[in-house]
């Protein structure tokens, strides 16, 4: 049985400490045909806020997962299909590796084993909230990130690579470094997605590309343009 990641093109990510615009509802997020809702952010998320979240978009059929800063976060909730954790591979700080992770496990009852799936993270935009939280390396040449894209499917066992810019357009032959240096795993791609044109030049690389901070200050429609560019992109790429 596949993963449900290996079918999807798009991928929308939620955070909950932020407003959405102008006047939209979680409706609308969940209308913009994206493939998934993964809710999470850096800064400043508590459960309170992703419980918010979780009961706007559970009744409207598209899959929901949690992706937890920290295992303070977490929340124990049904309508969820799932928690996507990462760890940051190019951490300097092994607390982002796999210290988090063990303080989950440390404190919780009865971790649900078969919902819960790590993201083998390569954070490289060295001024994201997510690069100076972990201390990561972000000085990396293509070539070394494809060796950590192999060193995450082949040694660690890693479903989901998750190559992120959180906030700027990533360089593509970085992200197909990584595409091409795996031969099983999933690849995500995050960061600086604005529009059809960047979701399709990433999704051209990438098996699945992530939107965030477009739903947040631009909207669903906008949103919209992102998951046409990315389908379109890998339905060029199936044709081919």
């Amino acid at each position: 049985m596949s993963a449900p990641w290996e079918e999807w093109d798009h991928i929308l990510k939620i955070d909950p400490d932020k407003e959405l615009y102008g006047d939209e509802t979680f409706a609308d997020a969940c209308k913009t045909g994206t493939d998934a809702i993964e809710i999470g952010g850096t800064l400043d998320v508590t459960s309170e806020k992703a419980t918010r979240v979780i009961e706007a978009c559970k009744e409207h059929g598209v899959p929901l997962y949690q992706e937890p800063s920290n295992p303070a976060v977490v929340v124990d909730d049904e309508a969820l299909d799932g928690y996507l954790i990462p760890t940051v591979f190019n951490a300097d700080d092994p607390f982002w590796i796999t210290g988090a992770h063990k303080e989950w496990v440390r404190i919780a009852d009865d971790l649900d084993w078969d919902r819960t799936h790590t993201e083998a993270y390569i954070v490289l935009n060295p001024d994201a909230s997510a690069a100076e939280l972990t201390g990561a390396d972000c000085d990396l040449t293509p070539e070394e990130v494809g060796a950590y894209a192999r060193v995450a499917e082949k040694m660690f066992g890693q479903d989901i690579v998750y190559v992120e810019y959180s906030g700027t357009l990533g360089d593509r032959e970085t992200v197909k470094a990584a595409h091409d240096a795996l031969e099983e795993s999933t690849l995500f791609y995050g960061g600086g997605i604005h529009d059809y044109d960047d979701a399709h030049a990433m999704g051209k690389v990438a098996d699945a590309v992530v939107v965030g901070d477009l739903l947040h200050d631009e909207g669903a429609d906008a949103v919209c343009e992102t998951v046409e560019g990315v389908k379109d992109a890998h339905a060029e790429l199936a044709d081919a």
